[in-house]
């Protein structure tokens, strides 16, 4: 009998133990970086801190595969590295069409309508640069979150020549529920109402040149730990807005981002957020005091589907931790 079989038997099965193991561990410490990355798929996105971190999914999946590459110098950690690879790549490419995605012209005769939204941070904002962007693009609407009475005047009294409404929503004394909205005169005699269901104020415009057309200004709940279900609640009206006929454009201070699945669920397949569609899904607008790759778009322009998405691009104000957006979206008729 050959005595060598046992201790090479035993070699065998000690190794195939060890790859064995390995798989487990590398499949446990894949399920670990996929959490805090994509918490919906495990029933996590409504719990802290999951439901933030997911804000920055863009950010983390560029992190995840960094960490990948730098695994692959250990022999033993390499099975992990490779599934935590497979992840970061599948994630950067389920969210290059954000960057990738292009702005077809408008339609040759169809009616364009130009967003612009600034939270102003309570009135921190530098009133005279919130001006000046409106006098260089010329919106039809401009959103202003956290803006109350006096600081919307303020802006409106910078506006010299051009002509705009203003109306203020604040269903509490807390300044950053107050949501004002400015409406350029040449859409005519509007008329301004507000709808129960967000937290913070909303304002809806219609009438006037409009016609069939509602925009409304919008400052969503943020996903504080103690009120996810308020922010919720805030992102499920605009899902009522979305699924309802008007052609609608609702810009403001989503507190959320695509990578939020109760904000793609808000939009659903009725309304698309302007930025992601036309190639600028990856600019930042909040923390502005951070370096672009740190910063996050929470600030939206969405459109129902009678829209056709245009430009959208971010610009800084000074005094307030968002970038304005502006944003043009084209309808036929």
């Amino acid at each position: 009998m050959d005595n060598t079989a046992v201790p090479i038997d035993r070699s065998l099965r000690s190794r195939r133990a060890w790859f064995v193991r390995r798989v487990v561990l590398s499949v446990l410490f894949l399920v670990v970086v996929a959490v805090p990355l994509y918490p919906e798929l495990f029933g996590l996105d409504e719990v802290t801190p999951f439901a933030q971190l997911a804000a920055f999914r863009p950010q983390g999946l560029v992190v995840v595969l960094v960490l990948s590459l730098l695994m692959l110098v250990r022999r033993g950690w390499r099975i992990a590295a490779a599934l935590v690879a497979v992840l970061a790549l599948v994630g950067a490419g389920l969210t290059a069409p954000r960057r990738l995605s292009d702005a077809r012209p408008a339609p040759a005769g169809a009616r364009v309508l130009t967003m612009m939204v600034a939270n102003v941070l309570g009135g921190g904002a530098r009133a005279a640069d919130v001006a000046q962007l409106i006098r260089d693009h010329k919106p039809d609407l401009v959103s202003l979150p956290e803006a109350q009475v006096d600081v919307r005047e303020e802006i409106r009294a910078q506006l010299q020549d051009q002509q705009y409404k203003g109306f203020t929503a604040q269903p509490s004394t807390a300044v950053e529920s107050a949501t004002s909205v400015l409406v350029a005169s040449s859409l005519g005699a509007v008329t301004f109402g507000s709808e129960d269901g967000t937290a913070f104020g909303n304002i809806v415009v219609t009438g006037g040149t409009l016609g069939p057309i509602r925009l409304i200004a919008y400052h969503g709940y943020p996903p504080l730990p103690d009120a996810v279900t308020t922010w919720k609640k805030d992102l499920q009206t605009v899902r009522r807005w979305c699924a309802q006929n008007p052609p609608t454009v609702v810009a403001g201070d989503f507190n959320a981002t695509l990578d939020h699945a109760d904000f793609r669920q808000a939009l659903g397949g009725y309304c698309r957020s302007i930025g992601p569609t036309v190639g600028g899904g990856l600019r930042g607008t909040w923390p502005a005091d951070q370096p672009a790759l740190l910063r996050t778009q929470i600030d939206h322009v969405v459109v129902s589907r009678q829209f056709q998405p245009g430009r959208f691009s971010t610009y800084p104000i000074q005094g307030t931790d968002h970038r304005a957006v502006v944003a043009t979206a084209a309808i036929e008729g």
